[in-house]
């Protein structure tokens, strides 16, 4: 479900490796995921599903990605609205996962 989510949603590449290993590719960056019963030996300390605040910077105008949102039946938690950045003042529109990960979707 969670790689249905951020494929369909978000539009990222569900990449396969090593035993039983998954991970999320957007762009240049990578999002590994642990199933609940195959945790592997380096992760987080506590990996708590639900406990995660992603942001994820996009060249799309936020009107486009809140229509596109809306028309995958994703609720949107807050904005779109002005947020700070790491390299000043982002537009930024919140949802959550099927995890309940709080998902920013910003740009520039």
């Amino acid at each position: 479900r969670t790689c249905e989510f951020y494929t369909r949603v978000l539009g990222m590449e569900v990449v396969r490796f090593g035993e039983n290993r998954t991970a999320l590719r957007f762009g240049q960056q990578k999002m590994n995921l642990h199933a609940a019963d195959n945790i592997p030996s380096l992760v987080a300390d506590r990996p708590t599903p639900g406990s995660a605040d992603l942001c994820f910077i996009t060249p799309v105008p936020l009107a486009e990605v809140t229509a596109h949102l809306e028309a995958c039946g994703i609720p949107i938690v807050a904005g779109p609205g002005p947020r700070a950045g790491a390299i000043g003042t982002i537009q930024s529109v919140y949802i959550r996962d099927p995890d309940l990960n709080l998902v920013e979707i910003s740009n520039y």
